[in-house]
């Protein structure tokens, strides 16, 4: 998937889309995209400014959009403007190394399974093959008002 087939199926947009490619995808079982971090990332101004380093809320949120391609995907379905796929929980969660401008942080999503609505992924990010954070996230779609 390239960045026109991923805006087709995440709804996020500049500056917090955070994933650029995806190079693997099995329906239903799992996906392996990437994010390429620049120095010239918002975030990078106050987080540090003498040693940039990736937030790592962000890296989490990342993992997220994966898991939300994956099931998009695996649905066969685009973002819809009527619902939303939200993040309601995140278990698991380590940080081993932190994510500097120039690295390519590649994002892996593995559906552990989907019951009642409620999808849960085990993820991984990893930087030249070393881990660098680990979750299981649990994700939701649901009607939005407008």
């Amino acid at each position: 998937m390239d960045i026109n087939d991923i805006l087709q199926h995440l709804p996020h947009r500049y500056p917090f889309l955070l994933i650029d490619r995806v190079t693997e995808f099995h329906a239903g079982e799992s996906l392996v995209g990437y994010k390429n971090v620049t120095f010239n990332e918002p975030f990078f101004q106050g987080h540090f400014p003498e040693r940039p380093i990736m937030p790592g809320v962000l890296i989490l949120e990342a993992m997220a959009q994966a898991t939300g391609l994956l099931a998009f995907k695996t649905v066969e379905r685009g973002a819809r403007r009527e619902s939303l796929y939200f993040l309601v929980g995140m278990d698991k969660v380590r940080f081993k190394k932190p994510v500097e401008p120039g690295d390519q942080l590649v994002l892996s999503a593995k559906l552990l399974r989907a019951k009642r609505g409620i999808w849960v992924f085990d993820c991984e990010a990893s930087v030249d093959g070393n881990t660098v954070a680990t979750a299981q996230i649990m994700c939701t779609e649901q009607d939005i008002e407008h």
